[in-house]
């Protein structure tokens, strides 16, 4: 319905895609993330509090640090909502795209055309979703923790 609106009123290209993928991925990262800053034991917040550190000092040493892991596996999540996100706001359309040569081939009986899209879409996420595994990595060995 997105794409259909956007396009009623002249807003075309990319943009109702974006926008699309954008929603599919907000909600899954900020929902990991806010289970990422809520993570930290009782024993830990109080130990800063003994330290008296004030609540950006928590957040900054201890919330934060604490939520890398949550928001790598979140943004694996999203990756793969947004990418499928994309897929879908091409249907309605038909300009091109992945979703345009799936719905193409569906239509016209074309399963060669239906099956290269779809492992092209698996070998796009799975080469996106790699790519977060490896930024997490090294964000992971930077902070000084061994993945």
């Amino acid at each position: 319905m997105i794409i259909v609106v956007l396009y009623s009123i002249g807003v075309e290209g990319l943009l109702p895609k974006a926008v699309i993928s954008a929603y599919l991925s907000f909600f899954p990262v900020v929902v990991g993330m806010v289970k990422g800053l809520r993570s930290p034991d009782a024993m830990q917040t109080d130990l800063l509090r003994t330290y008296n550190a004030s609540k950006p000092q928590a957040f900054w040493m201890l919330r934060l640090p604490a939520s890398v892991p949550y928001l790598f596996a979140s943004l694996k999540i999203g990756i793969a909502a947004s990418l499928v996100g994309a897929i879908v706001g091409e249907l309605p359309v038909q300009r091109g795209g992945l979703g345009a040569r799936m719905l193409g081939g569906s239509y016209y009986g074309q399963t060669e055309q239906l099956w290269a899209a779809l492992l092209f879409a698996a070998a796009m996420a799975a080469i996106l979703v790699w790519l977060i595994g490896w930024i997490e990595g090294k964000t992971l060995r930077r902070m000084g923790v061994t993945p």
